[in-house]
């Protein structure tokens, strides 16, 4: 059974920063596209980063371009969020999510990735 668990939430001050993990178990990993989400209150789920199987394509949403960088470690089966210079907005459950379609690109619809973690609070005090 595939099981993805996001780890490294908190409450953190503007300017700071956080790393998220989320440990991928149950299959092999290392083929998929691996996405980190984030939803804050009232607003719906937005894709945040998602890397290629092989860590050799990325893509960011716009508002964390230059802040965010992830990456991957396919012989750990786990994937990494780093966010430096956190703002209030960034305020959100983050949660990560595998793509199982072996598409050619990186797919952006939420839709489309077919496995979920439960979700990890991150709280960016200003």
């Amino acid at each position: 059974q595939v099981q993805l668990v996001e780890s490294g939430g908190g409450l953190v001050q503007a300017g700071g920063s956080l790393r998220l993990s989320c440990a991928a178990s149950g299959r092999t990993f290392n083929s998929y596209t691996m996405g980190w989400f984030r939803q804050a209150p009232g607003k719906e789920r937005e894709l945040v980063a998602a890397i290629n199987w092989s860590g050799g394509s990325t893509n960011y949403a716009d508002s964390v371009k230059g802040r965010f960088t992830i990456s991957r470690d396919n012989a750990k089966n786990t994937v990494y969020l780093q966010m430096n210079s956190l703002k209030p907005e960034d305020t959100a459950v983050y949660y990560c999510a595998v793509d199982l379609g072996r598409r050619r690109s990186i797919t952006t619809t939420l839709d489309e990735y077919d496995y979920w973690g439960q979700g990890t609070q991150v709280t960016v005090s200003s």
